[in-house]
C-alpha cells in the first residue's frame, strides 16, 4: 500500500515537472485551439429559433350530449396534420414565399430543399417537452437565418396547422354526415320495402291474420247461432207443413163425405175443430216454454206467434162452418150449400198456406246451406291462422331489424350533424395559439461558448499529447532514483548546478518574459471567451 502511494506521488511529481518543463507545449496549443475555435464560431452563420405553442381545445359541450365525429388524440391529430403541413409541395411553397435558402437553391434539387427545411422544423407534444405529461398542446419551432424570418416562418406554420386542422375536421364532418345520409336513405328504402311486404301480405291474407282471430271466432259463433236458429225454423216449417197437409186432407175428406151423403140421402160428418184446438194448445205450450228463456222479440217466439194467429183464424173458420141442426128440407139444403162454400174457401186458404210454407222451407234450407258454407270458410280461416302467424312473425322480425338499423343510422346521422354544427360554431375540438411565435434575441445555433470551450479542450489535449510524446523521447535523468534504474552501483556524490551571474540574470529575464507572455495569452483567451459568451 505504501509502495503504491509512493509510486502515485512519483507519477504526479513527474507529471508536474514535465508540465512545468514543457509549459509552452501545453500553453501554446491550448491558446491557439481556443483562439481558433473563437474564430471559427465567429465565422459560422447564426441560426435563430422561433417557437410557438398551440393548444388543442377539446369540445366545449360534453360528449354525453354531442358525440364528436373524431376521437383521435393529440398524437394522431399531430401526425395527420404534420404529414399534410410538412409535405414536399407545402414546404416548397413556403420556401418560394419567403425566398428561403437562396444559395442552396442554386445547387440543390426541390426534394433536397424540402428535406433541408424539414430538418429545421421541430414539432413536439408537451409530454415530450421537459417531461410534462400534458397531452393538450404541442410546440412548433423553426430555425432561420434571421430572427424576423424565423418568426414569420413559424407564424406561417402555426397558421397552416390551424387551417389544416379546421379543413380536415370539416372534411371529416362532411364525409361522415354524407356517408350516414347515404346509409339512412338506403335503410329507409329497405324499410319501405319491408313495410310494403308486410302490407301486401296482410292484404293478401285478409281474414286469416292473427289479430283477426278473435273477430273470426265471434263471427263463427254468430254464424253457428244463426245456423241453429235456421235449423229450428226449418223444423217448425216442416211441422207446419205436416199440420197444414193434415188439415187440408181433413177438409178434402169432409167435402167427399158431403158428396156421398148427398147421393145416398144419409149424413156423415167430420169435425176438424178438435184437431185445430189440439194443435193450438201445443203451439201455446211451445210459446210458453220459449218465453221462459227468451223475450217476445226472439225469432222463434215471433214465428210461433204467427202460427198461433193462423191456427186461431183456422179455428174460427172451422167453427163457423160446423154443421147446424136443420128444421126443414129447405133449410137443410141451404145449409149444405153454405157449408160446401166454406169448405172450399178453407181448402183454398190451406193450399195457399201450404205453398207459403213450402217457400219458407226452401228459404230456410238455402239459408242453412249458406250458413254452413260461411261456417266452413271461417273454420278454414281459423285453421290457417297459426300458419299466417308464423309467416307474419318472420316478416315482422325482418321489419323490426330493418327499422332498428334505420333508427340507429338516423340517430348517428343526427349526432353527426350536431357535431358538424358544433364545429362550425367553433365549439368543437380545435387548435388555438396560446404562445405567439417568439422573436429570438440570441441564436440557437451555433453555440459559440460550447465551440470555444471545445477548442480550448482540444488545444489542451493536443498539448498534453505533445508533452507526452516529447517526454517519451527524452532520456535525461533528473534524480537519484531514475539514475538507479540505469546503473546498478550506488550514487557516490552529486554536483549541483553552478550558474554564473550572467546566466542567473538571463534566466530571470526569461522568467519575466514568460510570465508576461503567459499573462497576455491568458488575457487574450479570456477576452475571446468573454466576447463569445456575450455574443451568445
Amino acid at each position: 500500500m505504501v509502495e503504491q502511494e509512493e509510486n502515485l506521488d512519483e507519477m504526479i511529481s513527474k507529471g508536474l515537472r514535465s508540465a512545468a518543463k514543457r509549459r509552452w507545449w501545453l500553453l501554446l496549443p491550448t491558446v491557439l485551439g481556443g483562439l481558433a475555435a473563437c474564430g471559427v464560431s465567429r465565422v459560422l452563420p447564426n441560426r435563430y429559433a422561433s417557437e410557438a405553442t398551440i393548444l388543442v381545445e377539446h369540445q366545449q359541450v360534453p360528449t354525453q350530449y354531442v358525440t364528436p365525429n373524431t376521437t383521435a388524440d393529440i398524437h394522431e391529430t399531430l401526425l395527420i396534420t404534420t404529414d399534410a403541413i410538412l409535405s414536399r409541395t407545402q414546404l416548397l411553397k413556403i420556401i418560394d414565399e419567403y425566398n428561403l435558402y437562396p444559395d442552396e437553391r442554386k445547387r440543390l434539387s426541390p426534394e433536397e430543399l424540402a428535406a433541408l427545411m424539414h430538418g429545421k422544423i421541430d414539432i413536439k407534444a408537451l409530454d415530450e417537452v421537459g417531461g410534462a405529461k400534458s397531452l393538450n398542446a404541442f410546440k412548433i419551432s423553426y430555425i432561420g437565418p434571421t430572427p424576423h424570418l424565423a418568426q414569420e416562418v413559424t407564424r406561417k406554420l402555426t397558421t397552416l396547422f390551424i387551417q389544416e386542422n379546421d379543413r380536415s375536421q370539416g372534411e371529416q364532418d362532411r364525409v361522415t354526415t354524407q356517408f350516414l345520409q347515404e346509409q339512412v336513405e338506403a335503410a329507409a328504402a329497405e324499410l319501405k320495402k319491408e313495410e310494403d311486404q308486410v302490407a301486401e301480405f296482410k292484404m293478401k291474407n285478409l281474414g286469416d291474420l292473427p289479430e283477426q282471430q278473435a273477430g273470426n271466432l265471434g263471427i263463427l259463433s254468430g254464424y253457428q247461432m244463426q245456423l241453429q236458429n235456421a235449423q229450428a225454423a226449418l223444423g217448425r216449417a216442416k211441422e207446419q207443413r205436416v199440420y197444414t197437409e193434415s188439415l187440408l186432407a181433413q177438409y178434402q175428406q169432409m167435402s167427399a163425405t158431403e158428396v156421398v151423403t148427398a147421393g145416398t140421402g144419409g149424413t156423415v160428418t167430420a169435425d176438424p175443430v178438435q184437431t185445430i184446438k189440439a194443435k193450438l194448445t201445443d203451439l201455446r205450450s211451445q210459446r210458453a216454454a220459449l218465453l221462459a228463456d227468451h223475450t217476445e222479440k226472439y225469432p222463434d217466439v215471433v214465428t210461433i206467434e204467427e202460427e198461433i194467429k193462423e191456427s186461431e183464424a183456422l179455428l174460427a173458420s172451422a167453427e163457423k162452418k160446423a154443421p147446424q141442426p136443420a128444421t126443414d128440407a129447405g133449410d137443410k139444403e141451404s145449409t149444405d150449400t153454405a157449408d160446401s162454400s166454406a169448405n172450399n174457401a178453407a181448402m183454398a186458404q190451406l193450399k195457399s198456406q201450404l205453398q207459403a210454407n213450402q217457400i219458407e222451407i226452401q228459404n230456410n234450407q238455402a239459408l242453412e246451406k249458406q250458413l254452413e258454407e260461411q261456417i266452413a270458410e271461417y273454420r278454414t280461416r281459423l285453421n290457417l291462422t297459426p300458419v299466417r302467424e308464423q309467416q307474419l312473425a318472420e316478416l315482422n322480425r325482418n321489419y323490426e331489424l330493418t327499422k332498428k338499423n334505420y333508427d340507429d343510422l338516423l340517430a348517428r346521422k343526427q349526432a353527426s350533424e350536431l357535431a358538424t354544427d358544433l364545429d362550425q360554431r367553433q365549439q368543437g375540438q380545435r387548435f388555438t395559439i396560446i404562445d405567439q411565435p417568439s422573436l429570438p434575441m440570441k441564436p440557437a445555433w451555433p453555440n459559440h461558448m460550447a465551440i470555444a470551450l471545445a477548442g480550448l479542450g482540444a488545444g489542451l489535449a493536443l498539448g498534453v499529447a505533445l508533452v507526452f510524446i516529447l517526454e517519451t523521447q527524452d532520456h535525461a535523468v533528473f534524480n537519484e532514483k531514475e539514475l538507479g534504474r540505469f546503473f546498478s552501483f550506488p550514487l557516490m556524490i552529486g554536483v549541483p548546478s553552478l550558474p554564473t551571474r550572467a546566466e542567473v540574470r538571463r534566466h530571470s529575464r526569461m522568467h519575466v518574459v514568460e510570465w508576461v507572455l503567459g499573462i497576455a495569452l491568458f488575457l487574450v483567451v479570456c477576452a475571446s471567451e468573454f466576447y463569445v459568451y456575450r455574443r451568445g
